[in-house]
């Protein structure tokens, strides 16, 4: 799934899957959001902040939001509903949900 991002967003993953490494975790959720937003126009050029709005700063409708949710559902084999996402507003809750779904993937696997 990651095959068009750049190596260093698949060897993140990597380290996430391996270690769980908030560093990592940023980094894959950051380059999912860049691929997703919807006008590349409205892409920043800088890095992406926690602070920045999904709606608001990047662009993303309820279609744009969808894709993202079933891109993240296939990557990392979790269940999102949509309950869940309508409370995600900005990058950074949008990283701190991710990490939370894959720490209660996790203990529900062992």
């Amino acid at each position: 799934m990651l095959r068009h991002f750049p190596r260093e967003v698949s060897e993140a993953f990597q380290r996430l899957r391996a270690s769980g490494d908030p560093v990592a975790l940023e980094c894959v959720v950051h380059a999912i959001v860049r691929d997703h937003i919807p006008s590349k126009a409205a892409a920043p050029k800088a890095r992406l902040q926690p602070e920045t709005s999904l709606i608001g700063d990047l662009g993303f409708d309820s279609m744009a939001i969808s894709e993202l949710v079933f891109f993240f559902e296939d990557l990392f084999q979790v269940s999102i509903s949509n309950e869940e996402i309508v409370r995600v507003r900005t990058v950074g809750e949008l990283c701190e949900f991710v990490r939370e779904k894959l720490a209660a993937a996790r203990v529900a696997a062992e």
